[in-house]
């Protein structure tokens, strides 16, 4: 079972820009593998701490080729364009076609406090970018062209709707008739 429940869409928490982590201890690496743990079970490619309600600079991630944790991450450079079908686990089941930088140069520092630069390309660029949104407050829908994020934003809000009159509906019980 995963250690953290996902935030999703509406969760005011998500909105928040996440503060710079200060200390990297035992308790941030804690935190990083239960970060693992519940992106796994969603399962996702990536996470952010204030996808489960912790205020800090920190993600993970895994786009197959092992688990890693980035700590106050920002992007240094980035470069062309990239049109991808992108989803978030804080938007569960929509997905959307965003344009974003197709290169990034991102700095950080990684779960021993050494300095780490990467260059990313493609899908992992976009998840570098996606998870650093994250941080700063910003959800995919953002990302949407005006007319898009409104119907995106319709959709969600009957979905929401939906879900709460599901749960004021009795369940179980006798049949009547």
């Amino acid at each position: 079972m995963a250690p953290f429940e996902i935030r999703t869409f509406g969760d005011p928490v998500l909105r928040r820009v996440a503060h710079e982590v200060t200390d990297i201890d035992g308790r941030l690496a804690r935190l990083v593998e239960d970060m693992l743990t519940t992106m796994y079970g969603a399962p996702g490619l990536g996470l952010a701490a204030p996808q489960i309600g912790v205020g800090k600079r920190v993600f993970v991630y895994d786009v197959g080729e092992g688990p890693e944790a980035l700590v106050n991450p920002t992007i240094a450079e980035s470069d062309g364009e990239w049109c991808y079908e992108e989803g978030c686990l804080s938007v569960p089941g929509y997905t959307f076609e965003i344009v974003r930088p197709k290169q990034v140069h991102l700095t950080g520092l990684d779960l021993d406090g050494n300095e780490v630069s990467l260059e990313a390309d493609e899908l992992l660029a976009r998840l570098f970018q996606h998870e650093l949104d994250h941080l700063d407050g910003i959800l995919l829908l953002e990302r949407l062209a005006d007319d898009e994020r409104t119907r995106a934003l319709r959709a969600l809000r009957e979905d929401t709707l939906a879900a709460a009159d599901d749960q004021t509906r009795p369940t179980g019980g006798l049949a009547l008739g």
